[in-house]
């Protein structure tokens, strides 16, 4: 414990119970398994043909020698069928498309939010300011890994003989790169991210640790502008690959609340659930929320709603408590996605016509097929915008209660030693290996230390404040684009 320090036991430990414990205990498969959602069985040729009226063909090998194979089953498409449901289980959920990567990425995000709350109270307990926060790299891992995951998604459209789905994605994909160059080019006076300063933090360390390592000649080669280019294509690509999942939760949105018309306070949560991005978008707009706040006009004066301090840790607490709304609204969601195999059916009852027998099975089996396709869809916007969240209040020195965080200045860059000690005092007695093994232990820790405060002199807490600040904000505003145009898609160009 004393040679790696409390918060890198317990991340040990987090890392090994989850590995032992997802064949077992897992968040991810309880989420879509414990009985609450339901999918459509796809009926069997038998059952249509007794719904048609006629008898199931029997097979023929003289046909079949001389056709080849049997003239596939076609039954009238305004035939009286019911699907049969029956509730998903574990063993249907193994067999979906993309599960084990659901599985583990919800698991992951499940022990980083235990991690975070354990180094929350232990830096609110000991003061470990020295020390490298574990909880924020885990949820900087967890965001990673989110993004990762969607790329995995995009690459599988991209793979797709048809051309459509890749045609969204760059279509989404160019219109984020423009709107995000004109939000890049917005004063902090109207969007308060935090980025100039944060810019200013990261050159002026970074050239103050160069000079500190010998490079006295050396200046930084990067300009502010070359670093907006490149977060402006950061951002088309995380518009790219949240495309798709906007489009999916405004379908399953509207599904939701029809699905629940005899519901009216689900349909304001699902409604509250829909708006959250929106919310998080104007938490941002300075004039809207921070100055109508904190300086409320009044007639002729003005009066201090909450304080500036005040005002950070509230937007901190209703951006994660919008994200936990979103999650245990959840199964709706689902449920209203798994009832789109009855609803094709029921579509299908309104036109004339036959159709084969195995379109009607692959057609309700497909929709099953892409549960956890679309678990993720909904789940990893949610994820980025909590762990950025999370991440911010961690590195960018907020605090849950208003008054209690400093105000992050530029740091400089630390001096470091040209020769520092492996070890803080050198073990006199050298019988036995275990001493070297402890030497040895301590020096990659020691190493591991000083990357680390060399990290942390050049990324200071005002970078990290419009860095993680500008993430969550772009993620909410790429959800809103794609979630509003999937709105007017689904009630006026399908209906058109």
């Amino acid at each position: 414990m004393a040679l790696m320090g409390a918060q890198l036991v317990v991340s040990l430990l987090a890392a090994s119970i989850m590995q032992r414990m997802a064949p077992h205990c897992s968040f991810a498969r309880w989420l879509i398994c414990n009985g609450s959602l339901f999918r459509f069985k796809h009926p069997s040729e038998g059952e249509l043909c007794a719904l048609a009226g006629k008898q199931m063909p029997k097979p023929n090998r003289r046909d079949r020698r001389q056709n080849g194979e049997n003239k596939p089953l076609t039954v009238p498409k305004d035939i009286d069928l019911h699907l049969d449901k029956a509730p998903v289980n574990v063993m249907d959920a193994l067999v979906l498309r993309f599960f084990l990567e659901y599985q583990w990425l919800v698991d992951f995000a499940v022990y980083a939010t235990g991690v975070f709350i354990f180094t929350e109270c232990y830096y609110s307990v000991v003061d470990a300011s020295k020390e490298v926060n574990i909880g924020a790299i885990w949820c900087v891992l967890t965001v990673l890994f989110g993004l990762k995951t969607l790329h995995t998604l995009m690459s599988h459209y991209f793979s797709s003989e048809e051309g459509g789905e890749r045609s969204v994605c760059l279509a989404f994909g160019f219109l984020s790169l423009l709107v995000a160059m004109l939000v890049l080019v917005v004063r902090e006076d109207y969007l308060e991210f935090g980025l100039e300063p944060g810019f200013n933090s990261l050159f002026n360390n970074l050239e103050v640790f160069v000079k500190q390592q010998g490079y006295s000649d050396w200046s930084v080669p990067v300009t502010k502008l070359t670093m907006k280019l490149g977060l402006a294509a950061v951002c088309a690509y995380i518009g790219s690959l949240l495309a798709f999942p906007g489009l999916r939760l405004a379908q399953t949105h509207l599904d939701a609340v029809q699905m629940n018309s005899d519901r009216p306070i689900i349909q304001i949560l699902l409604h509250m659930s829909f708006m959250s991005p929106i919310i998080v978008l104007i938490l941002w707009v300075k004039p809207i929320a921070r100055d109508f706040l904190a300086n409320a006009p009044m007639g002729k004066t003005s009066i201090t709603i909450v304080s500036s301090s005040a005002f950070d840790s509230m937007r901190l607490g209703i951006i994660v408590a919008l994200c936990l709304l979103r999650v245990v609204l959840t199964r709706y969601h689902l449920q209203a996605y798994l009832n789109l195999s009855q609803k094709w059916v029921e579509q299908m009852k309104k036109e004339a016509g036959r159709i084969a027998a195995i379109d009607i099975q692959r057609k309700v089996t497909r929709v099953f097929c892409y549960l956890t396709v679309v678990t993720l869809q909904y789940l990893i916007p949610i994820l980025l915008i909590l762990f950025s969240t999370l991440a911010l209040k961690t590195l960018g020195d907020f605090s849950w209660t208003p008054g209690a965080e400093q105000a992050p200045g530029v740091t400089p860059a630390l001096v470091f030693p040209t020769a520092a000690p492996a070890v803080s005092g050198v073990l006199e007695e050298d019988e036995e290996g275990v001493d070297y093994m402890e030497e040895d232990i301590q020096a990659t820790v020691s190493r591991l230390s000083e990357s680390f405060s060399a990290l942390r002199s050049v990324l200071t807490p005002l970078f990290f404040r419009g860095f993680f600040a500008f993430l969550t904000w772009w993620v909410a505003a790429c959800q809103v684009l794609s979630s509003l145009f999937g709105i007017y898609f689904h009630q006026y160009l399908m209906h058109s």
